[in-house]
């Protein structure tokens, strides 16, 4: 986990950069329209509405949330998962949002579309975030924090 703000703002940066990357190309083959130009494309925009709501709103929202229940939280592994939890809800509402409204905007069937976009989204952001995201994001973290001791 990071020990400061700087190391904070490197695992915020490739964890969103990694849950973008992923979740886009998801939803690109999801709607069948899956290019390696349409996922450049669509990839910076969506990093940087994502790392301004990790940072801004979703992050300090989780945190504050995961204080507050009652879970051990001298237990790394506890607070990791609850905040992982978390933050993949806040996410998902949040970026499932923007998703809808830049495909098709606020339309007559954008409630049933945005509820859907976070059905579909829910079920692989989870796996994706705890199977391969966050452990790549950590490792590097790792990596880093050991660059810096030695």
């Amino acid at each position: 986990m990071p020990n400061n703000k700087k190391e904070e703002m490197f695992f915020t940066t490739i964890m969103c950069m990694l849950m973008v990357f992923g979740m886009s190309a998801y939803n690109l083959v999801l709607h069948q329209q899956f290019s390696f130009g349409a996922l450049i494309k669509g990839f910076l925009p969506g990093f940087i509405v994502a790392f301004m709501l990790d940072v801004f709103l979703v992050g300090a929202v989780a945190k504050k949330i995961v204080h507050h229940l009652p879970i051990n939280k001298s237990s790394k592994l506890q607070v990791i998962l609850t905040i992982t939890g978390c933050m993949v809800i806040g996410m998902v509402l949040c970026m499932s949002l923007f998703g809808v409204l830049m495909s098709n905007g606020f339309d007559v069937n954008f409630w049933s579309n945005y509820f859907r976009a976070i059905q579909l989204n829910i079920i692989v952001a989870f796996p994706l975030q705890l199977l391969v995201v966050g452990p790549i994001a950590r490792l590097i973290l790792n990596k880093l924090q050991q660059a810096t001791t030695n």
